[in-house]
């Protein structure tokens, strides 16, 4: 069973890649390589490394954020222990789409405190991970309700100029693509989940499955109600705000940084963040080539600008967020090896 386990996370993982290599193509394939590179060294790197410096800032701010609903759970929770989840996260991402979510639900559960031990002797964590992943559920439920009011104001006020690109270049193809209306799709799914919770309720003291998927779901929802016992919810929110300002800053430094988006102000970077925010939704490792089609797509859509600028304006963006999710990933992960070495050591020590 693992082997074939193993078998179709391979395949997934070929196939998103081969999307994302698809993409990446799509959207390069007509680019003169000497106008790019001498794009790139034209730009004001100053600005990068303050696009750098906010997207830490985000990473650091989610963790904090994230901690106050994991607290309620589990109060013995660290700053650094959340934010080193986070950037861990981060880098799972790259190697397979949304596994981060998973990765860093477990990464939290296995520096929980203990519980209380089984007759079996084995230990349940405060921060189950079940409960835990009830929390990134809320949280990333949180995000998409941001988005989805900075794109519904951009909708209303700037209809316009952005109106007619998301619908016509993004919401349009999609629909079209499954040749029925998304409702329908999205009316089913509930239906289907509705169905699936209300047999595995009137089941789950006949059936052993039943009942640990009921428990699962029980964990799941004390996950995203902990909000409701958070004692600074002020904060939850303080720091959401910082958040998504941290990603608009990202977007205006770079921005900044290039010579022929001079005449581009503060909503047009909230535009580009938002359209680069659904590059990054799709299922593809690092959001690698759908992030660069997208936010090209906006550039020359909207704005008249060149596509070949767009793509530098989007490399530029993307790497430099993906160069920080790297460096931040990989010392997060260096500091908790060496930190569980250390505590490994301490406790031989002590015997």
């Amino acid at each position: 069973m693992k082997g074939k386990d193993y078998g179709t996370k391979i395949i997934k993982y070929l196939l998103s890649a081969a999307v994302a290599c698809f993409l990446l193509y799509f959207t390069f394939r007509g680019v003169k390589w000497d106008d790019f590179i001498t794009g790139l060294g034209s730009c004001r790197w100053g600005y990068i490394l303050l696009s750098m410096a906010a997207g830490i800032a985000a990473f650091w701010f989610r963790g904090q954020r994230w901690r106050e609903i994991l607290l309620p759970i589990d109060g013995s929770i660290r700053r650094i222990t959340t934010f080193n989840a986070v950037n861990i996260g981060y880098i799972a991402n790259f190697v397979f789409p949304r596994i981060g979510e998973f990765v860093r639900c477990g990464f939290i559960t296995r520096n929980s405190g203990t519980e209380s031990v089984d007759a079996d002797g084995m230990r349940r964590k405060k921060a189950s991970y079940d409960k835990v992943l009830g929390t990134v559920v809320l949280e990333r439920s949180w995000d998409m309700l941001t988005m989805m009011i900075f794109l519904v104001a951009l909708l209303v006020f700037k209809w316009k100029d952005f109106g007619n690109f998301f619908v016509e270049k993004m919401w349009r193809p999609f629909e079209e693509n499954l040749n029925f209306s998304l409702w329908w799709l999205l009316l089913g799914l509930i239906f289907l989940c509705a169905a699936l919770i209300y047999a595995v309720y009137r089941t789950r003291n006949r059936s052993p499955f039943c009942r640990k998927v009921a428990d699962i779901c029980k964990g799941l929802l004390q996950g995203i109600f902990s909000c409701l016992k958070m004692k600074n919810k002020w904060k939850f929110f303080i720091y959401t705000l910082i958040i998504w300002l941290m990603y608009w800053s990202m977007s205006a430094f770079t921005m900044m940084a290039m010579p022929g988006l001079d005449g581009l102000g503060p909503v047009d970077a909230l535009f580009l963040m938002v359209a680069g925010s659904f590059g990054w939704l799709v299922p593809v490792p690092g959001g690698f080539g759908a992030f660069h089609f997208i936010v090209s797509l906006a550039l020359s859509t909207i704005y008249g600008i060149p596509f070949e600028t767009g793509i530098i304006f989007a490399t530029l963006s993307h790497e430099s967020q993906a160069i920080t999710m790297a460096g931040c990933g990989g010392i997060s992960y260096l500091y908790e090896t060496f930190k569980g070495g250390e505590q490994v050591s301490e406790s031989r020590a002590g015997e």
